[in-house]
């Protein structure tokens, strides 16, 4: 483990994995629990965030104008990433560099930019700390967590620190489910071998990729998250839900998100252009016998009502399809990654137009080439997911080492 003095130092400060929670104890933020430390940690730095919409205190008041109205802290950049600082960009977009007109502060873009690119950015700030603090929705091609990871490696590249605020998997902490990447299919969507939904915090990353993947380790200190528990959904939290980006409106879309994003490696909706994004699948030919065979399945925790819609914009555009809509009746059973290999099996046997993407998309969420090759194969949904077992057994090991949470 490559984890810098001052981290280890941080362990029993800020750090510190929380003691097991009173019954009651309301969770508090790795933010608020910075303020309320007057936020030392920071003192006699230049600061830069890196954050989106979801940075927001409990009163739903982003901490950008928290910090930058507060004399104790020296905040002198902000850093967005896709889909910007504000949120006003689509998937595969940012906002560009502008000042921002609530605060004055410059905002430099993150997105597609790493290694001595972005460490120049840094550079260019003038900033001596970088602080982290985005709502992540816990799978691993949710790409907060690789500029998260990008950051880190910028940061070390030009000699800063970096400081993770926590907040909590909005899903759970409880387990890693589904495939893990293989290096050579390494893109934003996946930079290191991690599992498709991988039951940890970004503070529970950062410490992994410091200490498992960086080649040259961040000066690393995490503001920890009091009160939750890995048992924890965020609705039990009392915290606001902002959305991380357009298309994660809720915590329901999050629950089957890291399941039913993989969707867009194929030729069907995954329901962007709905009210009801990644809950909302299908495409022109399909009809109830979808949603029939995937309830014969019997998986646990949720059931498939037939659907028909036309998305505002993406696939199918102003057109009629026809699908299924997911219902998770027992979140606690439901398992998002098992349920998105049903629906892509179920969707292949009872759809001839079926098909993968052309540029093979779908192995880059999946992180190789197993699901779609097993699935072209006529596999099952058990014998393609026991496919990646061993692998997520050998990660499960490795994250134990990690987590900060009881």
């Amino acid at each position: 483990m490559h984890l810098s003095r001052r981290s280890l130092l941080a362990s029993t400060s800020l750090a510190a994995a929380p003691a097991a929670p009173r019954h009651r104890e309301r969770p508090r933020t790795g933010f608020e629990r910075l303020a309320a430390d007057g936020y030392a940690l920071l003192a006699g730095q230049k600061v830069g965030v890196v954050t989106n919409p979801t940075g927001v205190t409990r009163a739903a008041e982003h901490i950008v104008d928290v910090m930058h109205r507060d004399p104790r802290v020296g905040l002198t950049a902000v850093f967005g990433p896709e889909h910007g600082f504000r949120g006003t960009a689509q998937a595969g977009g940012s906002e560009g560099r502008y000042d921002d007109p609530a605060t004055g502060l410059p905002v430099y873009d993150t997105y597609l930019k790493s290694g001595r690119p972005l460490a120049d950015v840094f550079t260019t700030s003038g900033v001596d700390t970088v602080v982290f603090d985005i709502q992540d929705v816990g799978a691993r091609f949710y790409t907060y967590i690789w500029t998260l990871y990008d950051c880190m490696e910028a940061a070390a590249l030009a000699g800063l620190r970096c400081v993770v605020l926590d907040r909590p998997n909005p899903v759970t902490g409880r387990a890693a489910t589904g495939p893990v990447l293989h290096r050579e299919f390494a893109t934003f969507v996946g930079r290191q071998p991690i599992a498709q939904s991988h039951g940890m915090t970004v503070a529970e990353l950062a410490r992994l990729f410091n200490g498992e993947f960086l080649t040259a380790p961040v000066e690393l200190d995490v503001v920890t998250t009091t009160g939750w528990r890995r048992s924890q959904w965020y609705d039990e939290a009392g915290l606001p839900w902002v959305p991380p980006s357009p298309n994660m409106p809720t915590t329901d879309t999050a629950l089957v998100y890291s399941g039913t994003c993989l969707f867009e490696g194929t030729n069907l909706s995954e329901g962007r252009g709905t009210t009801r994004p990644f809950e909302l699948l299908g495409a022109e030919g399909l009809d109830g016998r979808w949603a029939a065979a995937a309830n014969a399945l019997g998986l646990p925790g949720v059931r498939f009502r037939e659907a028909y819609f036309a998305p505002a914009f993406s696939k199918f555009q102003g057109r009629t399809v026809g699908g299924v809509q997911v219902h998770v009746h027992d979140r606690d059973a439901f398992d998002p990654v098992r349920t998105g290999v049903a629906l892509l099996v179920t969707a292949r046997r009872v759809w001839s137009g079926f098909a993968w993407r052309a540029d093979h998309w779908i192995d880059k969420l999946t992180g190789s080439t197993w699901v779609r090759t097993a699935i072209d194969a006529g596999a099952s949904p058990d014998e393609v997911v026991a496919g990646w077992q061993a692998e997520l057994e050998a990660f499960r090991r490795v994250r134990k080492e990690y987590l900060l949470y009881r």
